[in-house]
């Protein structure tokens, strides 16, 4: 079974709410990750546009899933934790969108370092969300803390 359909059945089981709206896992490898969602009745504010924390599901399952790949290739046992967030939003919501999440390699010195040193690390990585057109509708950054578990 290839990864992005394990992560779809994933969510349907442990994070219900964002399978519920519309939150879908496209693709990862080792240097980014896709996640798309569409504008529907179910996701979507007053104003008519997708309602902000169902994006910021799709922006941290971007980020996570990558920081979830490179934990199972390190063969190690992390534990990972969102610490902080925070974003943008430069343009209302509809349509299908598409968050990014292109900082693997950035991730995997972060890995390394926590195997080595034993030592707990954090992590800035970001996620880009953009419409049909490429037009950025919004920015999120998440702050992962990364430790060795005993």
């Amino acid at each position: 079974m290839d990864l992005p359909l394990k992560t779809n059945l994933f969510t349907f089981f442990k994070l219900p709410s964002a399978w519920w709206s519309g939150v879908r896992l496209k693709s990862v490898d080792d240097e980014s990750a896709v996640v798309t969602l569409k504008h529907s009745w179910f996701n979507q504010n007053p104003f008519k546009s997708i309602f902000w924390a169902v994006l910021g599901m799709a922006a941290e399952l971007s980020t996570g899933v990558l920081v979830m790949t490179k934990i199972r290739e390190s063969g190690q046992s992390i534990s990972m934790l969102v610490a902080n967030n925070n974003a943008n939003f430069s343009k209302k919501a509809t349509g299908k969108i598409s968050f990014k999440c292109v900082e693997g390699s950035k991730l995997q010195k972060i890995i390394d370092q926590v195997i080595t040193t034993g030592e707990g690390q954090t992590v800035w990585l970001q996620s880009v969300g953009t419409n049909r057109e490429g037009v950025v509708v919004a920015t999120f950054n998440f702050e992962w803390a990364l430790k060795l578990r005993k």
